[in-house]
């Protein structure tokens, strides 16, 4: 009987049998199921199963963490079922069958503003900055704005319009740029395509409002003699540009299935772009605009009605499940809509609060466990981190793993919100969130925003603590006999082998709830650290052996000569890149020492590929070690110690 002869079959009928598989593949750590019918995968007996370390679904996968030995329990599960595997792409390609309509357009949505979020975090930080130089009147100025008393802030203020306004002026290029490259069409087309949406000689969308129906049939219109078209145009306008991006994606594929490859680099993109533009501002455009009005006008008029505090105290405490689901990207093209059509936005202030309130229950959960240094690692970044705008590490590596700080979190959110909600407290930009998020608040608001931030922080620490001492949500953190701490809670004891771990890529060393895997960043294989590389090379971290050395090279496993297992994982799903780029030195069972070169690595290649580089150093058997970080956050080079395990 094979190792994992057993646990194979024991999985096979957990997730309902050969018949229920509709596609099977693994990468360096999870088996990845395409399954006809999810519900009938059982998901307690598949934990009770020996080699099995956790399971999620992501993007239609149900994904089944192994760890290590993926290779060898997939090949005998293979054995086991009778099922082949298929490609990456395959796989993926099968697992849009468990998605639904909702789910695809989420997604899509997401793919779209994911990689516009830089430019909106920095847009809306600089308007903030504007805001208080030219708005916000102050004492020591004799009431005076900072602007109007300094020639020199003066022309700061009017220098930042440059970055910031033309972030959001020009959103729809970002959109049709990010449309075209996430569904493979001609990218410079949809720059090309959201340039001529917002081009100077078009009625800019900000003065429509402000000018006569005929002053733009006289002005702004183009005359083709038997029909006109309005020259208005879409600045900030996200449903006109997203429905003119797809309409480019779907016309480039049409013609390019159609059109001979020896004329195609001439005729596709004509066909493509020329009958895109003039859809996009005959049709597209006006029934865009519509849409997006309409949307925003139902938003803010719920968020302005008399029961608006009832609206906000719901929007408020259900948007940290909204982040879970992932429908919270919809509320970035809901937010911009609103900012479009008045100048300022309802909904981001209560996202803001949001951020600070799970932040707040972190807090809330450090100052509880205080003591437990390896708890910490993830904590207190995870802390910082909310309150800078980005949750995830706070809700997925606290505050759901104990239930009750994230209901504390909910609550107060909801709280905060109804407050704001209550007082007509809005933000002229969107993009900053957390504490700097009132840089984006109207100056006038800032006092009731305040106040609002303190209940997001107070509220949720206050219910954390008060849940965890009565029991309330809180099913594996009590507190024992004469409210002493849990013994999980407890400084670990220290006692067998210390194995130090020196750095084995040069580079950006990080916590490793920052790793961009939710994977290892939840510390389901274990714990450790993620590096940035900065040169592509990696060596022995320790004395030890080669335990691991997947196909793909992308992953390497190692034991020292005290028995402490180490995953390094180059890049994030690097595996589909099928050993490109990648230069092993070493095979498995061979027996390295610290600094010993195992794997060279093209960063550049990788990267130009569209695959992240950035590599988690996971201890695997963490349950048998205590590991501590020696390096918080800070550049390191392969003489620097990283990481320290003491054997328990």
């Amino acid at each position: 009987m094979g190792k994992y002869e057993k646990d194979s079959k024991d999985l096979l009928a957990a997730i309902g049998g050969t018949e229920n598989i509709s596609a099977v593949t693994h990468c360096a750590t999870r088996m990845r199921f395409v399954l006809n019918d999810p519900k009938k995968a059982d998901e307690k007996q598949i934990e009770d199963i020996p080699s099995v370390k956790g399971m999620f679904t992501n993007a239609g996968q149900f994904q089944v963490i192994v760890g290590n030995d993926v290779a060898t329990f997939y090949n005998e599960f293979a054995a086991v079922s009778g099922v082949k595997g298929v490609s990456k792409e395959a796989a993926k390609s099968a697992a849009k069958q468990n998605q639904n309509p909702v789910q695809r357009a989420i997604t899509v949505l997401a793919e779209i503003f994911t990689p516009l979020l830089p430019a909106i975090i920095v847009g809306g930080l600089i308007l903030g900055f504007r805001n208080i130089l030219e708005a916000v009147p102050m004492g020591w100025l004799d009431g005076q704005t900072i602007v109007q008393a300094s020639q020199f802030w003066d022309g700061v203020n009017s220098f930042l319009w440059l970055p910031g306004e033309a972030i959001f002026h020009f959103l729809p290029v970002g959109i049709t740029w990010s449309i075209a490259r996430k569904m493979g069409a001609t990218e410079i087309l949809g720059i090309v395509l959201g340039i001529t949406l917002v081009s100077p000689q078009l009625l800019n969308a900000y003065a429509v409002n402000g000018t006569t129906a005929a002053e733009i049939a006289k002005d702004w219109t183009w005359n083709f003699g038997f029909f006109t078209i309005d020259k208005i145009g879409y600045q900030a306008q996200v449903i006109p540009a997203m429905l003119a991006g797809f309409l480019l994606v779907y016309l480039e594929r049409f013609f390019r299935k159609r059109i001979p490859e020896a004329i195609s680099m001439i005729f596709v993109p004509f066909f493509s772009l020329i009958p895109t533009i003039l859809a996009a501002h005959l049709i597209l455009g006006p029934i865009g605009w519509k849409i997006g009005t309409a949307i925003s006008a139902v938003v803010n008029a719920g968020l302005t009605s008399s029961v608006s505090w009832l609206f906000g105290g719901i929007f408020g405490a259900l948007y940290s499940p909204l982040v879970i689901t992932g429908l919270h990207h919809t509320t970035l093209a809901i937010d911009s809509q609103l900012i479009a059509d008045f100048g300022s936005t309802n909904l981001w202030p209560m996202i803001c609060l949001s951020n600070i309130a799970q932040g707040a229950a972190v807090l809330a959960i450090v100052f509880a466990h205080r003591g437990n240094k390896k708890e910490e690692q993830v904590s207190i970044p995870s802390v910082i981190s909310a309150w800078l705008g980005v949750t995830e590490p706070a809700m997925f590596g606290i505050n759901l793993k104990y239930t009750y700080p994230f209901i504390a979190a909910m609550i107060g959110s909801g709280i905060a919100g109804l407050f704001v909600t209550l007082f007509k407290v809005r933000a002229l930009s969107i993009g900053v969130g957390g504490l700097p998020g009132i840089l984006a608040i109207r100056p006038q608001d800032y006092l009731i925003f305040g106040i609002g931030m303190l209940i997001a922080i107070v509220v949720p620490f206050v219910l954390t603590l008060a849940f965890r001492k009565v029991g309330l949500f809180n099913k594996i953190d009590q507190i024992e006999e004469g409210n002493e701490p849990s013994l999980d809670n407890q400084p670990t004891k220290k006692t067998g082998a210390i194995v130090e771990l020196f750095a084995p890529i040069t580079g950006f060393l990080q916590p490793l709830n920052k790793a961009k895997d939710p994977v290892f960043a939840e510390g389901m294989m274990g714990q450790g650290a993620v590096i940035e590389p900065s040169e592509g090379k990696l060596v022995a971290p320790f004395d030890g052996h080669i335990s691991l050395l997947f196909p793909t090279k992308h992953a390497i496993g190692l034991v020292s000569n005290e028995g402490t297992e180490v995953l390094i994982h180059i890049g994030i799903d690097t595996v589909k890149l099928d050993g490109q780029y990648f230069t092993s030195h070493i095979k498995q069972g061979d027996a390295v020492e610290k600094g010993q070169l195992l794997m060279e690595f093209d960063i550049d290649a990788i990267k130009a590929a569209g695959y992240d580089v950035q590599t988690p150093i996971i201890v695997t058997n963490s349950t048998d070690y205590q590991v501590d970080s020696l390096i918080e956050e800070a550049p390191v080079t392969n003489a620097e110690k990283i990481l320290v395990a003491t054997e328990l």
